[in-house]
């Protein structure tokens, strides 16, 4: 399953995303949208939302760090 996470490397709760897929083994694109501002305006029309972290799962978009609606979508 395809795996995105839009972040930032200052924000905490994007740190505690991509560790707990690291952790359970998860191969997950990680893109920087504090330089990537493509990237940035794509997360927002997909998402509605300015803040991070944003986690695609196939085509379920989540917000921000939600270890259980991931493991539900991921199938763990």
């Amino acid at each position: 399953m395809d795996v995105k996470v839009y972040s930032t490397p200052t924000c905490p709760w994007c740190k505690k995303t991509k560790e707990w897929l690291k952790g359970n083994k998860v191969k997950f694109k990680d893109i920087d949208v504090s330089e990537d501002a493509k990237a940035r305006d794509e997360m927002i029309d997909k998402s509605g939302q300015m803040g991070v972290p944003v986690v695609m799962i196939g085509d379920e978009i989540l917000v921000g760090f939600n270890p259980d609606k991931m493991k539900e979508l991921l199938k763990l």
